[in-house]
């Protein structure tokens, strides 16, 4: 099959996140089977206008900010040169729309639509222009089937008018063979991670806030925040506000070794987002054996089973986070339970799965495709 991918970025972009990880942890699967995947993506300063990443060809055209206006030309040429047997559109961003430059099959991949959390993160206007983007998908790709990574982006999608039995539920994958829990006696049981891009809509700082609380009963618990992002700085000032600079640390950009021991070494992964597609960190988190505490919000109700791989708490609700906060760093008998639940539930979803579904999702569509 020769698949015409389109994503806002690629996995070598330094802006690249959980989006890019889970489309090429799908697709270069399903170049490893022999189909031939071809990415158009924005670029950036001083990156190479075409790539090979990870089997599939990349063509890069301009940046994160022009790509919504040069990345419907782009798609068009190379559908016309690539010839593509499918279309396929992932949309983490703005929706490029890429259905209407195609008369053949096409398909739509999405974590999760902003609505109205994206007035959290940017300025009235451009939130604005995304919630009005948004609200065009069930008509802009009326004939596309769709592909979402948790049950409450599909109920999202429902609620905006596609009709369910066009929508596919197919969860990431997780590598539980380089994830793996550590030893228990390593573990910093008065220690909280979050692990993440550092942007204002994640809700870093309902963890932060949540720590100042819990630390009144135990002034031992700390937090350490890994990622970068350009919410940082306040996060700091917050700190400050707060009187913890001693009890929280930055961390920055971690690399993978780096990651799996901090998740070996934690008493929770902690993951305040008021919206997620699935979660990726909590579903590695728990391939290593560690639970999560996280708000009970789209996504993430998915990727965490309550009382069994973590706890949920109403988002933005800081006395919340740290009461359950004091619960698993005052037992880590049930911390270590919940962690061994994580793991078992890690296991179910291996990234082989995740990728023979979207290869059959793909080949229904374009069996099914009528022109």
């Amino acid at each position: 099959m020769r698949i015409l991918l389109v994503n806002w970025q690629d996995l070598d972009n330094p802006q690249a996140g959980g989006a890019e990880i889970h489309l090429f942890e799908l697709f270069g699967r399903l170049v490893g089977l022999g189909h031939q995947v071809h990415l158009v993506c924005s670029g950036w300063k001083g990156g190479q206008p075409r790539a090979t990443v990870r089997g599939l060809t990349v063509e890069r055209h301009g940046d994160r900010h022009s790509f919504a206006v040069v990345g419907r030309r782009a798609v068009r040429r190379a559908a016309a040169a690539f010839r593509p047997d499918i279309v396929v559109e992932d949309i983490n961003k703005l929706p490029l729309y890429t259905a209407s430059l195609t008369t053949g099959p096409s398909a739509v991949i999405v974590p999760h639509l902003f609505g109205t959390t994206a007035y959290a993160e940017a300025g009235w206007a451009i939130a604005t222009a995304v919630v009005v983007a948004e609200r065009a998908i069930p008509w802009a790709y009326r004939r596309s089937s769709f592909h979402v990574i948790s049950e409450s982006t599909r109920d999202d999608l429902v609620a905006r008018g596609i009709a369910p039995e066009r929508i596919v539920v197919i969860h990431p994958g997780v590598d539980t063979v380089n994830l793996v829990p550590g030893q228990e006696d390593q573990v910093r049981h008065n220690v909280f991670l979050y692990l993440g891009r550092l942007k204002r809509y994640k809700g870093v700082e309902v963890a932060i806030r949540a720590l100042a609380i819990a630390r009144r009963d135990r002034p031992d618990l700390r937090l350490e925040i890994a990622g970068a992002g350009d919410d940082r700085p306040r996060l700091e000032g917050l700190v400050r506000e707060l009187g913890q600079p001693d009890a929280v640390e930055f961390l920055g950009f971690v690399p993978d070794a780096a990651k799996r021991r901090l998740f070996q070494t934690v008493a929770a992964n902690v993951f305040p987002s008021p919206k997620e597609g699935w979660g990726i960190t909590v579903m590695e988190a728990a391939a290593c054996g560690t639970p999560s505490l996280a708000s009970d919000s789209p996504g993430l109700r998915d990727s965490v089973a309550p009382g069994v791989t973590g706890f949920l708490v109403p988002h933005g609700d800081a006395a919340a986070m740290a009461r359950r906060m004091l619960e698993l760093a005052g037992n880590p008998v049930l911390a270590a339970a919940m962690g061994r639940a994580a793991r078992s539930r890690a296991e179910a979803w291996p990234w082989e799965a995740a990728a023979t579904a979207t290869l059959k999702h793909l080949e229904r569509t374009v069996t099914g495709w009528e022109r």
